[in-house]
């Protein structure tokens, strides 16, 4: 599978999201995505299933360096003291000694955010993370952050209807990899005409065209959840899905505004 970043950052261009799974349903799956040909497992303290991702990936019996993990510090924990706790907890829920990337899981108003990042980079810097970045920043924050820090990643919600031309277009200036979160969005899409002539001719799903716009553009990958192994498969074969010039400027015209995360504690978001 082809893989991308800068940074010390080398990650799959596909991944399997895992919020909202938990317990055995989110062992199972982890399992299951790892036997079938997965590499790039993405989790977060807040989703709660760190110890149940933990143990897939140990029950899937793929070596642990052969395997590319996300984890993610809540917006609370940023102080360097708390930071410093919740990745050690992180770990210990995992199971490993280190994670591949280290994310600030959302920005929080007020935050010192060179402390939080100066903090990462002591973490990136002993080994226990490969690389790390910020998810749900926008450019103005990323312009912020890259004072402070080898940014490798933002991931924020990107997907046919959601438009992040000026987070791209940032990040590709500055060797930042860009991981889409939503990639399917819930399913937005299902019913659009253009989204289902192009699935049509190419015998694939709507879903399946989704993930293909996405992993055709250069520096970014996609995290769609997936519990069933049937859905999990479905995905993969995504990467094999070739859009032709047409199909892309015709997914490229769709709108691009219609957003589906959007917390009360967000930022202001690029338009």
């Amino acid at each position: 599978m082809r893989r991308i970043g800068t940074h010390g950052l080398s990650m799959p261009v596909l991944g399997l999201g895992t919020w909202p799974m938990k317990g055995e349903e989110c062992t199972t799956a982890v399992a299951g995505a790892l036997a079938m040909g997965y590499r790039h497992i993405d989790t977060a303290e807040m989703y709660g299933n760190e110890e149940a991702v933990g143990a897939g990936i140990r029950a899937s019996g793929i070596a642990r360096a052969d395997i590319h993990l996300t984890t993610k510090v809540w917006w609370d924990h940023l102080e360097p003291k708390a930071l410093r706790a919740a990745f050690n907890a992180s770990l210990q829920r995992l199971g490993t000694d280190y994670v591949d990337l280290y994310l600030i899981h959302w920005p929080a108003s007020g935050m010192n955010l060179g402390a939080a990042l100066d903090t990462m980079m002591a973490l990136r810097e002993a080994g226990f993370a490969r690389a790390i970045g910020v998810s749900n920043f926008t450019v103005a924050l990323m312009h912020e952050a890259v004072r402070y820090a080898p940014i490798a990643c933002n991931q924020v919600e990107y997907h046919l209807m959601l438009g992040q031309a000026k987070v791209l277009d940032f990040a590709r200036a500055h060797g930042i990899a860009l991981t889409a979160y939503a990639p399917v969005a819930r399913g937005l899409f299902g019913g659009d005409k253009t989204v289902a002539a192009i699935a049509r001719k190419h015998g694939a799903s709507a879903e399946q065209v989704a993930l293909a716009w996405l992993l055709a553009q250069d520096e970014v990958a996609a995290i769609p959840k997936a519990a069933k192994p049937e859905n999990q498969r479905a995905n993969l074969a995504a990467l094999d899905l070739r859009l032709s010039p047409d199909d892309i400027a015709a997914l490229d015209a769709l709108p691009k505004d219609r957003r589906q995360v959007n917390a009360s504690f967000a930022p202001d978001w690029d338009r």
